[in-house]
């Protein structure tokens, strides 16, 4: 999988089934179609890639003050805007979207893992070369 437009479409269908579980487990929020899922899918992944950094920079005292959970936070108030964008994907308040940012992150977490350790599985470890010892240790 050394292809980015392959890793990209891997990491969209990793979002995609995140957020249809979210929808499935967590009461309040709603997505109506397929076409809006894939809008969804689109619009979380562009505010992760461009938003959340910014968000991350600008927040990093609250972060670090928070031991982490700001950045549960901004991914609910992500997951939130979305929302609010799109019609056919409904997110009730604050603590669904919480829930569902959850959902989509250990989602996110499990299923990269799968992609990752079997990429990483056919491959053998690089060699490691050896320099011969000049110095004596006294």
């Amino acid at each position: 999988m050394n292809s980015p437009f392959l890793q990209l479409l891997v990491r969209w269908l990793v979002l995609a089934i995140g957020v249809t579980l979210a929808t499935k487990l967590v009461e309040g929020i709603t997505c109506d179609s397929t076409q809006t899922l894939i809008v969804v899918v689109l619009l979380l992944s562009f505010f992760n890639a461009i938003l959340k950094p910014l968000l991350v920079l600008f927040t990093l005292p609250f972060i670090v003050l928070t031991l982490g959970v700001g950045v549960v936070v901004i991914n609910a108030l992500l997951f939130l805007f979305v929302g609010r964008l799109v019609d056919g994907f409904h997110v009730a308040g604050f603590w669904p979207a919480v829930w569902g940012a959850l959902v989509v992150s250990v989602t996110n977490l499990v299923l990269s893992g799968f992609t990752r350790g079997t990429a990483r599985a056919g491959t053998p470890p690089p060699a490691v070369k050896k320099k011969p010892d000049d110095v004596i240790d006294i």
